[in-house]
């Protein structure tokens, strides 16, 4: 009989890589909720909403390399999780070398959505916009 998580997803039995991976998506699951739950309190409740004009976003947000990085690890969280998730319903629902192309095709998005995410957040120069 396998052991169920309380989602009622089976908990792998191997210790290796897909436990590691069954491990870190409920993990990066918690962080996404308290990152997003910051996020929103932080620019909606600290911050007046109308107050945050483009000026603002490039003076005071972005200039600060705690809120790059902030941003940074959400997105990456976001990729890591959603990625993951459609690893498992492809490994569920396809079978042989669909199974291996889809994967791959996966595998491969993940990867350039990452390098153009933090090419994004790491080097969009502090310029505040004209007008």
């Amino acid at each position: 009989m396998a052991a169920y998580s309380r989602s009622g997803r089976v908990k792998p039995n191997s210790s290796g890589f897909e436990l590691a991976i069954w491990y870190l998506m409920r993990l990066s699951g918690v962080a996404l909720f308290v990152l997003v739950l910051s996020h929103y309190l932080i620019l909606h409740v600290l911050f007046d909403p109308a107050e945050q004009t483009s000026s603002w976003i490039a003076e005071v947000r972005w200039s600060s390399t705690f809120w790059r990085a902030f941003d940074w690890l959400m997105l990456m969280l976001v990729l890591f999780h959603a990625f993951m998730g459609m690893r498992t319903v492809v490994g569920e629902m396809t079978h042989g070398g669909l199974r291996t192309l889809l994967l791959s095709g996966l595998y491969l998005m993940a990867l350039v959505l990452a390098v153009i995410g933090t090419a994004v957040v790491m080097t969009l120069p502090n310029v505040v916009p004209a007008g």
